[in-house]
């Protein structure tokens, strides 16, 4: 097995660029290189691991290989730009170094909460942020390629090299104006009315209506979607009577009580489990985002 136990800094965040920007010619205008000294880096790279680290398509597909260099390359660099910023913050002559983290946060969660934890980190630390928008249930594969260092997920399930922290339930209710219940479920909610009623959806990664649908009628469907990737103009097309939709339970409490919205199925509100994964890095950037969000989470959630 070949000697791996010191690697080129250089090269290691040559990768990790050329991964994330998907080219080598991408990659060579953010390192002010050209694209074959990107090659050449990768390469020699390769040669010195003895393994493929890129699938050489559009966008560049890294190995399982790959994708273990990018995390390292990823971790080093934030924990490199953390102690940097911590060595300007004690200069008196100040400076403008911060650290970078790479987020990614399902919407709910970054239009209900989110932020509110990243402004408290941020008045401690030098410190900006990569909030990347996904789905629940894809945030923990931005984890694993490397491409963020914390992620609010679905799954339970660590990542390699990551923790778990259990944020709660956050729980949904199937609503829709007085108006479009009348419409499409006067008759009730059988399979033939959630066949034709139109829902709507974040996008087509957002399976929330479609599961609701299946658990309710032990049927696969495939009723007709708007498909509204804002969590504002998501909640205002139901509210409009675009479509039938689930939202959050705590959003729509008056207004079902009111009697401005139905909910379609009475008491069936499910409920989606949401886990905080990061890196394990040592790093104090991180310790104290992760308890910013697991404080905001369940703040939020609870009230």
């Amino acid at each position: 097995m070949k000697d791996i136990t010191q690697l080129d800094p250089v090269a290691l965040r040559t990768l990790a660029v050329a991964v994330r920007l998907g080219t080598f010619e991408a990659a060579a205008r953010e390192l002010h290189v050209t694209p074959s000294a990107v090659s050449q880096r990768v390469k020699a790279l390769e040669t010195r691991i003895g393994r493929v680290l890129l699938h050489r398509v559009k966008p560049l597909e890294p190995t399982e290989a790959g994708l273990v260099l990018v995390r390292l390359a990823t971790q080093t660099e934030l924990l490199e730009r953390e102690a940097v910023a911590e060595l300007v913050e004690e200069d008196e002559g100040g400076g403008t170094s911060y650290a970078s983290l790479p987020i990614a946060v399902n919407a709910d969660a970054l239009y209900g909460w989110f932020v509110d934890a990243l402004a408290e980190v941020q008045s401690r630390h030098r410190v900006v942020f990569e909030v990347v928008r996904e789905d629940h249930t894809r945030t923990a594969e931005r984890l694993r390629r490397g491409e963020v260092v914390a992620a609010i997920t679905g799954e339970p399930k660590p990542v390699p090299g990551c923790r778990v922290v259990r944020l709660g339930r956050l729980k949904y209710a199937a609503v829709a104006t007085r108006a479009f219940h009348a419409a499409h479920f006067a008759d009730g909610v059988g399979s033939a009315a959630f066949a034709e009623a139109p829902i709507v959806a974040f996008d087509r990664s957002d399976s929330l209506q479609h599961d609701f649908v299946r658990r309710v009628t032990r049927r696969h469907l495939a009723p007709p979607v708007t498909y509204v990737p804002s969590v504002r103009e998501f909640d205002r097309a139901v509210r409009v009577g675009m479509g039938w939709g689930l939202l959050p339970e705590s959003d729509v409490l008056d207004e079902l009580e009111r009697g401005d919205l139905v909910e379609l199925v009475p008491g069936r509100r499910p409920e989606v489990p949401l886990f905080w994964q990061h890196w394990r890095l040592g790093s104090s950037l991180v310790d104290d985002l992760t308890d910013a969000v697991v404080g905001a989470a369940r703040a939020w959630m609870a009230g």
